[in-house]
């Protein structure tokens, strides 16, 4: 499966956000230079996460964004359905009943074909584990230094 871009920042966004939660709220630019990344689309791509109940937007000259929720109530596919969408990632055209396919015995076709069916399983496991997964298990997993290391680069960003 290939995802945007959108979906690690976003994910990487909220982490953030989590660790700066006693500074709430996190303004555009400085979440943006956290990461290098380009601040008119980072915007974009947070006002996304708001749509989606994930994130809150602080309007005026000390806004700027906070998490709508506890990590532990986002899941991973909460962010990936909000920047992705929900589509399937596989779509059966249904390729076998062209060239010598058309010849082919009605009653054969009534079922999905084994790749179809095979890919469907497969991303069922992936959306799954996503659905599985919060922010909260990610967070815990993420070594101290690193939250250390960021949050100290995210004050020497001033505000």
């Amino acid at each position: 499966m290939r995802m945007s871009e959108g979906v690690e920042w976003g994910l990487h966004c909220c982490v953030m956000l989590h660790w700066l939660e006693d500074q709430w709220p996190a303004p555009t630019a400085r979440l943006a230079a956290q990461f290098e990344l380009p601040p008119e689309y980072l915007k974009k791509r947070l006002q996304t996460l708001v749509r989606a109940g994930i994130l809150e937007s602080i309007p005026g000259a000390q806004g700027g964004y906070q998490l709508a929720r506890p990590p532990d109530r986002i899941t991973l596919m909460d962010v990936v359905a909000a920047m992705d969408g929900r589509e399937d990632a596989f779509r059966c055209t249904e390729i076998r009943q062209r060239g010598a396919g058309v010849e082919a015995n009605p009653a054969e076709l009534k079922r999905p074909c084994g790749i179809s069916t095979a890919m469907r399983r497969a991303e069922l496991a992936w959306r799954r584990e996503l659905a599985a997964t919060t922010l909260a298990d990610v967070i815990a997993e993420t070594p101290a230094p690193a939250r250390r290391r960021a949050l100290a680069f995210y004050e020497r960003l001033g505000r």
